[in-house]
């Protein structure tokens, strides 16, 4: 808004709409540039968990649905505690791809990896863990990165 005095020159009151508005942005660009470059490293150890724990269940339901559709027999590969967790083995992969899985899920950390031949198990990594207890109940694991060395456990 421009106001006139008697002999003095123009004087501007305020700042206009437009001007507001490009400061706003202009800050709001710079606190989405300054969360991003905080901690993305963050971003991704929780995205990977999220990954594990997707396909901690996954496994978990393939193994469940084996075992609906054989009458209560569980699929080989699995011990049974006090033994301890035993990886995901190439016995308990054949028994569940590709009819309940398409591919034996690999670690996140390396988005390369996926098992779809279960001779390649055994050799690889799967780190997910499978074990059953004394009361029939089986237990799929991983190990996540948020926080350092978290335990992902499903138990059904």
């Amino acid at each position: 808004m421009i106001k006139q005095n008697k002999g003095l020159p123009a004087v501007r009151h305020g700042f206009t709409l437009i001007e507001i508005l490009v400061v706003i942005g202009i800050i709001a660009i710079l606190a989405t540039i300054v969360l991003i470059a905080i901690n993305p490293a963050r971003q991704f150890r929780q995205a990977n968990d999220s990954q594990r724990t997707s396909n901690v269940n996954a496994i978990l339901n393939a193994v469940g649905q084996f075992i609906a559709d054989n009458k209560g027999a569980r699929p080989d590969g699995i011990p049974v505690l006090p033994l301890p967790a035993g990886e995901v083995s190439e016995a308990l992969c054949l028994d569940l791809v590709p009819k309940y899985l398409p591919a034996m899920p690999a670690d996140p950390s390396n988005p390369t990896e996926s098992y779809t031949d279960c001779a390649d198990v055994d050799a690889g990594d799967v780190d997910y863990t499978v074990s059953e207890d004394g009361q029939g109940r089986i237990t799929v694991s991983a190990v996540g990165e948020e926080p350092p060395a978290s335990v992902i456990s499903v138990t059904r």
